[in-house]
């Protein structure tokens, strides 16, 4: 099985910074992609960005140039860098993982619990 757990999300005023991680455990033979969604209240799920396993990133047009996503491979760990917070990255914050298990079967649409992010104006 596969388990992401998020962490780093908080209450900051606007202009602020966050650092959030996802930590990905389980019998995992490789991690093919990780991302970041979030979800405002009363709105819908939205990609935030993705993160391949050779590096290529893509980032949605809102969050582009203040937001920064890396992985640490051998923890098996992605952070998410949020700089210049806006009240309206007010969202819970979500990771998701797709790869290859020990047992070479393909794992997909994984997801963890969830880290609240508050942007006060």
């Amino acid at each position: 099985q596969v388990q992401l757990v998020e962490s780093g999300g908080g209450l900051v005023q606007a202009g602020g910074s966050l650092r959030l991680a996802c930590a990905a455990s389980g019998s995992i033979f490789s991690i093919d992609a990780m991302r970041w969604h979030r979800q405002a209240l009363g709105k819908q799920r939205e990609l935030v960005v993705t993160i391949t396993s050779g590096g290529d990133t893509n980032y949605a047009d809102s969050v582009k140039g203040r937001f920064t996503i890396y992985r640490d491979v051998a923890e098996n760990t992605v952070y998410l860098q949020m700089n210049r917070l806006k009240p309206e990255d007010t969202a819970v914050y979500f990771c998701n993982a797709e790869g290859i298990l020990n047992n070479g079967d393909k794992f997909v649409d994984f997801w963890g619990p969830g880290t609240q992010v508050t942007v006060s104006s």
